[in-house]
């Protein structure tokens, strides 16, 4: 695939493989899963492969074992195009008693058959999930990679790295994305050209395809036209009905929405942070709406038909998108040490933009802003004022604001990071 790098999938794949039987790699379409497994698969069967798709749906539901037959690790790519694989590849594990058997990559959760009998195990102790996400910008080579996400859960202290990334240049990474085959394009408008497309192929296909179920592709691109009007916002089904009735001027009843939504789940479109659940010194109402995201920026901007010029003039949009890319990439980073990254909201309305978790007990408290010294000023006041809310038997690892712009990450007096998207790395 061109604009290819090493990926951290390719590391936390190598891992999965040498602990369990067989690795599902699932992740939006485009994203790499395909080129990431082929890195390190010896066989592969492509299951959308046009000229053969027919007969290998006829070998699955006769005698699957012979789609099974191949140098390990064997890849089978697009497999949820026959969820019998599911159980096949739990019972061949099981009987081979070897690690490192067989790859599944796919791009959507499969749709629930009538045959009650293709998915009839969790899998557990012979699977390993493997989320892979567009790339960040470290993997595309934007990031300089000068603070380490590991040094900061070490408590380092008094890092410093250069910036070289301006705002016009995050504006464009927001609208072209993470996806590998928009990097090394010749122009910008081909780069960019990426997600407007992708964002085509869900609305006409896409969204249908995954559950059998009809959508219309007008609705389709007013639903998410409207995820991104609510991006990085705890926006409620009944909010984003409001906001398509008064911007779309359409009717779609909730049930319908939420219909459109959960499709765009699970094929890896939209991926919503969940609410963090601290331990507080003095009790407050935690509100536990998850923050509206999508799994790269470029959907959204894409799905508006921003440009990266939009975003330059229209500065409180650009921090909503921005907010999004930032999540993407700490969630990249975060999968290194089996993170989740997760926001917080209590009902006096204090924020933080992103909590990442590590399951060791140790956390993070994570603003973002665009880079302006107030909003920096509004990041460090939010800080310190969760700070001073949290039991202190378990303080966070460290605290940061991390920006679009600034000619240089480092730690201020009171030890919060001010950190640049340009300078961080896993």
């Amino acid at each position: 695939m061109k604009g290819y790098k090493p990926r951290i999938a390719d590391i936390l794949l190598e891992e999965r493989l040498d602990a369990f039987g067989a690795v599902l790699v699932e992740g939006a379409k485009a994203c790499g899963k395909s080129t990431t497994a082929m890195q390190q698969a010896k066989s592969m069967l492509k299951m959308d492969d046009p000229k053969e798709r027919v007969h290998y749906q006829e070998l699955a539901n006769t005698d699957i074992s012979i789609l099974l037959s191949g140098a390990t690790p064997r890849l089978i790519d697009e497999w949820q195009l026959a969820p019998k694989f599911w159980d096949a590849i739990r019972y061949t594990v099981d009987l081979r008693g070897e690690d490192g058997q067989f790859i599944l990559t796919g791009s959507a959760v499969p749709a629930q058959s009538d045959d009650k009998n293709e998915m009839t195990h969790t899998g557990t102790g012979r699977y390993a999930r493997l989320r892979m996400r567009p790339m960040s910008l470290w993997e595309s080579g934007e990031s300089n990679g000068g603070i380490r996400l590991e040094d900061l859960f070490c408590g380092k202290k008094g890092m410093y790295a250069e910036n070289t990334l301006n705002l016009e240049q995050i504006a464009f990474l927001t609208c072209r994305g993470g996806w590998p085959n928009a990097l090394g394009k010749k122009t910008e408008r081909a780069s960019l050209l990426q997600a407007k497309e992708y964002v085509k192929s869900i609305a006409e296909s896409d969204i249908s395809r995954v559950d059998g179920v009809e959508r219309n592709p007008v609705r389709a691109l007013g639903v998410m036209r409207s995820y991104a009007r609510n991006v990085a916002s705890q926006a409620s089904i009944r909010t984003i009905a409001d906001d398509i009735s008064g911007n779309e001027g359409v009717e779609i009843g909730e049930k319908s929405i939420s219909s459109y939504v959960n499709a765009l789940r699970q094929i890896f479109v939209i991926e919503d942070a969940k609410a963090w659940n601290p331990n507080l010194r003095s009790k407050t109402a935690i509100r536990t709406t998850d923050t509206r995201y999508f799994v790269d920026p470029s959907i959204g901007t894409a799905a508006m038909g921003l440009s990266p010029r939009d975003l330059i003039n229209d500065t409180k949009t650009f921090g909503f998108f921005f907010e999004n890319l930032v999540v993407r990439d700490v969630r990249v980073y975060a999968e290194l040490f089996d993170g989740t990254v997760e926001h917080y909201r209590d009902k006096n309305k204090l924020e933080c933009d992103t909590v990442i978790r590590l399951p060791n007990g140790k956390y993070a408290l994570v603003e973002v802003k665009l880079g302006s010294d107030q909003g920096i000023k509004e990041g460090v006041n939010a800080l310190n004022t969760l700070s001073s809310l949290l039991d202190m038997k378990n303080p966070p690892s460290f605290r940061a604001i991390i920006t679009a712009t600034g000619s240089y990450a480092y730690q201020r007096e009171d030890g919060i990071y001010i950190i640049p998207i340009g300078c961080l790395r896993p």
